[in-house]
């Protein structure tokens, strides 16, 4: 089932004995557009620390409107390593995490062989990770938030920008843009599957596809109020597809 990015923002994440916060961003690989990390802001029982919560903690069949419930302790969250999200998050400390929590890694051996869509090293990454070797940072870890308001390109002119994603609930990929076609078309809303992606420009704040400006404009709009939350959600698979 296919759910909105932003109708998560907010949910409480439950622990197996109390609330430990509220989710508040999500960070994804660009190699495989998928969810590796919830961001949870813990509030005052743990001074506001942010924390990364692989989605492997989710209890999944429990979800609910507005909670996330994780077979983990405060305790276990509360000893867990720290982690400045803030900063960059290196994969050193990503082995960490896993070392800590009874995670499976899911990046394997070693880095990724290179960039996505021609991404390179040379781009910039907005979530604040240093490339530089001596910082040893993830270059595929992305921040949903971030990549909110980049400029979609089709093959013959701008279209829109990236207003939310939307996400299968089973495999915490990220199918679809949902992309705000603002003063182009009426302002309609419509979904862009990841996989129309030619290339990403990181640094510049620029999504280019696969796809004509003709193309988008003869899409149907959505409605957004039809993906709110898992349970209620009547988006499934709904994603244009495009020539």
């Amino acid at each position: 089932m296919q759910c909105s990015i932003n109708s998560l923002i907010g949910y409480t994440m439950e622990a197996t004995d109390g609330d430990i916060g509220k989710v508040v961003e999500f960070y994804f690989d660009d190699k495989t557009w998928t969810v590796r990390y919830l961001i949870l802001e813990s509030g005052n029982w743990l001074t506001g620390r942010k924390l990364l919560i692989a989605p492997e903690a989710l209890v999944q069949a429990s979800w609910k409107s507005g909670t996330f419930p994780v077979n983990l302790t405060k305790e276990q969250i509360r000893n867990s390593p720290d982690i400045d999200t803030d900063k960059p998050v290196s994969r050193q400390q990503e082995i960490d995490l896993y070392g800590y929590y009874p995670w499976q890694s899911y990046w394997g051996s070693g880095f990724y062989p290179g960039g996505v869509w021609g991404t390179t090293d040379s781009d910039s990454s907005f979530t604040g990770m240093d490339r530089s070797p001596a910082n040893d940072a993830d270059p595929h870890l992305r921040s949903t938030r971030q990549v909110t308001g980049y400029h979609i390109h089709a093959v013959d002119g701008e279209i829109g920008h990236v207003k939310d994603f939307l996400i299968d609930d089973q495999t915490w990929e990220l199918g679809s843009l949902v992309v705000d076609t603002h003063n182009w078309f009426g302002g309609k809303k419509v979904l862009v599957e990841v996989r129309h992606i030619k290339r990403v420009e990181w640094s510049d704040g620029k999504v280019y596809v696969d796809v004509t400006v003709e193309s988008i404009k003869n899409s149907a709009a959505i409605d957004e109020s039809k993906f709110v939350h898992p349970e209620n959600s009547a988006y499934n698979g709904h994603a244009i597809h495009l020539k």
